[in-house]
C-alpha cells in the first residue's frame, strides 16, 4: 500500500502497478554495474547516449529512481561529491555489508524493516534512474528560460518524471551534506525534503500502487535507512519551495491527481482501512483547510451503514480516527454522542506512522491537527495523561503552540519524565514540532537542563538527534541554548539502557564497527556523548558551529574514547573534519 511501505515485500522487476501518469519521452536508464565503474563528476545525457551507456525502460526492468537535490545552477554535482557516495552506498548494500534500517522512532515502538537479498540482488543487476544522465540537455530552473522550450526533448523528459518515477522499482533519496557550488549553503536531507519538486518525486512514489513505496535515505557511505512514515506525509507538495514560483501550480496539480487516483484505486480494490485513511487526510495533503461534514455524507464517504454501526466499530481506521483525521469536531461530537470512545487507542496503523497503544489525542496531535480537535477531545474526557507504550503522554507530542495552550489548559502536566525512556515532554517536542511550539514551552517554564536518566538525553540531545528533516532545528537547538541548555551536558544513560549500551560495545568489539549497524554504534557511543559528539554523528556542520558558537568544548570524549573528530569520520561525515582539526586534543 501507498502509504505503508513494506520492505519486506520487495517488489520484482518492474511494478506491478496502475499507470496515472502519461510519459513524453523515453525514460534512460544506466546499468549499476556501469554507474559502479564511473569517476568524478556525472557527466551528462548526450555524452553518455554517444558512448552507448543509456538504456531505455521497459517492462520487468528493476529501475531505481534517485532523488536529488542539485548543487549547482548548471550541474546537479560539479564536483562529483553525490554520486561519489552513491556509489559507495551501492557497493556496500550490494555485497550485504550495508544494514538499511528503520527510523529511530519507528524502531523504537519495535517496528523493524529490512532491505531483502533478493533486492540486493536485483539492485546488483538493476539500472538506475538519475535525471542528469537520462534528460537531454536539462538545466536548473531559472525564471524565464525555461517557459519557451515545451516542444523539446528536455521539456518532454522533466513532464514525464510522474511516469518515471512509478516506473520505478526502489526509491532512494541522495541526501548526503554537501556544499551548494553558488549559494555556499548546505544541502541535505531537510533542504531536499523542503525542496517542491523533491517533494514532488516524493508523493508520486508514495502515492503509486506499487506494492512497495518504502524510501530509503542514504545520508552518508555507511549510514541508510529507511523514512519515517510523517516525513512525508506532514511535508505537503502546495507547502514546499519552488525555483520558479508557477511550477507550484503545476506539481499541485499532479499531487491532486495522484492523490485521487489513489482514493479511486482503494475504493475499488482496498483495503478498507487504507482506503478511509487517504480519504481523511486529503484536505490536508491538499494544502486545503478541513471542512466539517454532513452526516450522510460522512457515513457514505467512509463506508458505514449508520451512525450507530460507525460509533461502535473497533477497526484501525473506525469513525473516530477518520473524524480526527479529517479535522472534524462536529463529527467527533455525533459519535461521542451514540458512545464512540475518545479514549480509544491506535492500532494496525504502525506502517503510517501512528504506533500501537498511542491514545486518540496522541494522533491528533501527531497529524497536526487544528486545536479545535484536540479542545474537542478533551472536552469529552480525553485524558491528556494517558501513556503510550513508550511512557509518553500527548505533551511531548503536540505541533504547535495553539496544540500546547489546550492541553496546559486541561492542566497536562508539563514538568513530568517519562518512564522508561526517561524524557521530558519539551525533550520529546524538541524532535519533531516547530520552534515556535518549543519557545512555548520554555515559556512555561519547562527545564531545558532536566536531570537525565533512562536514555540520559536532554532536550538539547533531543533536538539534534531528530534534526533531520526538521526545518526548525537549528533555531530550536539556538532557543535552548539561550535559555540556559548547557552545551557540555553528556548524556547518561541508567538501568536498562546502560545494559544496552554495554551490550552494543560488547558486539562492536566482536563484530567490529564497521560492520555495526547505525542503532549499534549509537548505543555504544551513547554514554557521556556531548551534544558536539552527537551533532558529529548525525553530521551537520551548521549545528556544531552553532555549538561552538555557545560554548561547546569540541576536545570532550565519551565513555568509549571518542572525540567528535572520530565520531564523525566514523560515521562519514569528512565535510566536518576542516572545523573539528582547528582543535587539538
Amino acid at each position: 500500500m501507498g502509504n505503508w511501505p513494506c520492505a519486506e515485500e520487495a517488489a520484482k522487476g518492474s511494478p506491478n502497478a496502475q499507470m496515472v501518469h502519461e510519459s513524453f519521452f523515453p525514460m534512460y536508464l544506466v546499468k549499476v554495474s556501469d554507474f559502479l565503474k564511473m569517476e568524478g563528476a556525472p557527466e551528462p545525457h548526450d555524452v553518455l547516449k554517444q558512448r552507448g551507456l543509456l538504456h531505455e525502460w521497459r517492462a520487468g526492468m528493476f529501475a531505481v529512481f534517485v532523488s536529488h537535490q542539485w548543487l549547482g545552477r548548471q550541474h546537479p554535482d560539479p564536483k562529483g561529491e553525490q554520486v561519489a557516495v552513491l556509489r559507495e552506498t551501492l557497493k556496500i548494500l550490494i555485497d550485504g555489508s550495508l544494514a538499511i534500517e528503520g527510523d529511530l522512532v519507528s524502531m523504537s515502538y519495535g517496528e523493524g524493516k529490512r532491505l531483502t537479498p533478493e533486492t540486493r540482488k536485483q539492485v546488483e543487476t538493476g539500472y538506475l534512474f538519475f535525471d542528469w544522465f537520462a534528460i537531454p540537455q536539462i538545466t536548473a530552473r531559472v525564471e524565464g528560460v525555461n517557459e519557451e522550450l515545451t516542444k523539446t526533448d528536455a521539456a518532454r523528459a522533466v513532464n514525464s518524471i510522474p511516469s518515471y518515477v512509478e516506473a520505478a522499482s526502489l526509491f532512494v533519496a541522495l541526501v548526503p551534506f554537501v556544499l551548494h557550488t553558488d549559494t555556499k549553503q548546505w544541502c541535505s536531507y531537510t533542504t531536499w525534503l523542503a525542496r517542491g519538486w523533491c517533494r514532488a518525486e516524493l508523493w508520486l512514489h508514495m502515492l503509486s500502487s506499487k506494492p512497495d513505496t518504502s524510501v530509503i535515505l542514504i545520508t552518508s557511505v555507511p549510514e541508510a535507512k529507511f523514512m519515517f512514515p510523517l516525513d512525508w506525509l506532514m511535508n505537503t507538495i502546495a507547502s514546499g519551495d519552488f525555483t520558479v514560483e508557477d511550477d507550484r501550480a503545476v506539481v499541485v496539480q499532479l499531487g491532486q491527481r495522484a492523490i485521487e487516483s489513489k482514493i479511486r484505486e482503494l475504493k475499488e480494490s482496498g483495503p478498507l482501512h487504507a482506503y478511509r485513511f487517504y480519504l481523511a487526510h486529503q484536505s490536508r495533503m491538499l494544502g486545503l483547510k478541513s471542512s466539517e461534514w454532513d452526516v450522510q455524507d460522512f457515513l457514505e464517504a467512509f463506508q458505514f451503514a449508520s451512525l450507530e454501526e460507525a460509533a461502535t466499530d473497533r477497526s484501525s481506521m473506525n469513525a473516530l480516527m477518520c473524524a480526527v483525521f479529517s479535522g472534524d469536531s462536529g463529527m467527533i461530537r455525533q459519535l461521542v454522542r451514540f458512545r464512540a470512545d475518545v479514549n480509544s487507542r491506535a492500532h494496525g496503523l504502525a506502517k503510517a506512522g501512528y504506533f500501537d497503544g498511542q491514545p486518540l489525542i496522541v494522533c491528533a496531535s501527531k497529524s497536526h491537527q487544528p486545536p479545535h480537535v484536540l479542545a474537542t477531545l478533551v472536552e469529552l474526557r480525553a485524558d491528556v495523561h494517558a501513556r503510550s507504550s513508550n511512557g509518553s503522554t500527548v505533551a511531548p507530542m503536540v505541533r504547535s503552540p495553539e496544540q500546547l495552550q489546550v492541553i496546559i489548559e486541561a492542566r497536562g502536566d508539563l514538568h513530568c519524565h517519562f518512564d522508561p525512556m526517561g524524557h521530558t515532554p519539551l525533550g520529546g517536542a524538541c524532535g519533531m514540532a516547530n520552534s515556535d511550539t518549543i519557545s512555548a514551552f520554555l515559556k512555561a517554564r519547562c527545564d531545558p537542563n532536566p536531570p537525565l536518566y533512562g536514555l540520559g538525553q536532554g532536550p538539547l540531545h533531543h533536538a539534534i538527534l531528530f534534526s533531520r528533516g526538521n526545518r526548525s532545528a537549528l533555531q530550536i537547538v539556538r532557543l535552548l541554548l539561550e535559555h540556559g541548555a548547557d552545551p557540555n551536558a553528556v548524556t547518561n544513560p541508567t538501568g536498562l539502557f546502560n545494559w544496552v549500551c554495554q551490550a552494543a560495545l560488547a558486539y562492536e568489539m566482536i563484530r567490529g564497527r564497521q560492520s555495526s549497524t547505525f542503532l549499534i554504534r549509537a548505543y555504544a557511543s551513547l554514554p557521556r556523548l556531548s551534544p558536539l559528539g552527537l551533532a558529529a554523528m548525525v553530521g551537520d556542520p551548521d549545528m556544531m558551529q552553532l555549538l561552538l558558537d555557545f560554548g561547546a568544548e569540541a576536545p570532550l570524549p565519551n565513555t568509549r574514547g571518542d572525540f567528535p573528530e572520530d565520531l564523525a569520520r566514523e560515521n562519514g561525515h569528512l565535510h566536518l573534519l576542516p572545523l573539528l582539526n582547528t582543535f587539538h586534543v
